[in-house]
């Protein structure tokens, strides 16, 4: 009997460990959306007359409920124990979620809310030499992407699965590598060394080529290091495949509708050649 009372003890211990293991993520992703809501006032009240978007809201917020879904029940913890969970769940935090962030332009929010002087540091930090490495995309395509054979063909990952801090890190890279690769690929924030649409349909074309072997290679079982069932690898490595080409077809979709200046710049060019011609008259 007294054993019996010890274990319920032990369960209530572990339920409320679980609680909170869950409560910290969504208290931050809370934090989060707050933080962008208070800015968003504070942008509005600053300039009244240019606003700002509610579809950069609604993207925002939507990047935050996405990943809740990938970091609460009922995913999270499916995720642990089932390799299509994990796939699922990595897809949200790596591709999903970091297109839906980078549509609310929270570094132009940030620009627009912040006091001049911080404001300058900021524009200062996006042009220095190591953010504009960084915004390049063949090193965003490669964090993002190259990371992912990285994972899944060394003993990487089946590291991560039993370390909850080198679980969360994981967690980490790819939420940022994610952000990154969105960003430079069809961010409404500015980018000082962004290259023009071809090159970045390029990249994106690469990224999607990539995903695509690595997911082949991985439902072929070769050169895989994944311990789970080989029916559970399969069929990650289809979610990785439909799923990966869904969110890189969304990022297309993201860049054309971002793409705005060539247009402009056309105009200007034929306006002056007008000019120019009215002079020869």
């Amino acid at each position: 009997m007294h054993h019996h009372t010890h274990d319920h003890g032990h369960d209530a211990g572990a339920s409320a460990s679980s609680v909170l293991q869950w409560l910290l993520p969504a208290l931050v992703l809370l934090a989060a959306a707050g933080a962008y809501l208070l800015l968003v006032r504070r942008a509005r009240r600053r300039n009244p007359a240019l606003g700002w978007s509610r579809w950069r809201t609604g993207w925002f917020l939507g990047g935050v409920l996405l990943l809740g879904a990938a970091l609460l029940p009922p995913l999270a913890p499916f995720a642990h124990q089932d390799f299509r969970g994990h796939m699922a769940q990595h897809l949200l935090i790596g591709m999903y979620a970091p297109l839906a962030l980078v549509l609310g332009a929270p570094v132009t929010l940030l620009l627009r809310t912040l006091p001049a002087a911080r404001g300058k540091q900021l524009t200062a930090v996006l042009h220095s030499p190591p953010a504009r490495v960084l915004a390049h995309p063949a090193v965003a395509l490669t964090l993002a992407t190259g990371s992912l054979a990285v994972l899944y063909f060394t003993p990487l990952y089946n590291a991560t699965v039993s370390t909850p801090a080198a679980h969360w890190l994981l967690h980490a890279h790819f939420l940022l590598s994610g952000a990154l690769f969105a960003y430079v690929i069809a961010g409404p924030d500015p980018a000082p060394s962004r290259p023009g649409v071809r090159t970045r349909l390029v990249y994106l074309g690469i990224a999607i080529a990539a995903h695509a072997i690595i997911s082949q290679l991985m439902y072929g079982g070769f050169w895989v290091d994944v311990h789970a069932p080989i029916p559970q690898v399969q069929a990650g490595a289809q979610i990785m495949y439909y799923g990966g080409d869904i969110a890189e077809l969304l990022l297309a979709a993201a860049l054309v509708a971002t793409w705005r200046p060539e247009p402009r710049r056309a105009v200007t060019v034929t306006a002056r050649i007008r000019r120019s011609c009215a002079g020869w008259h």
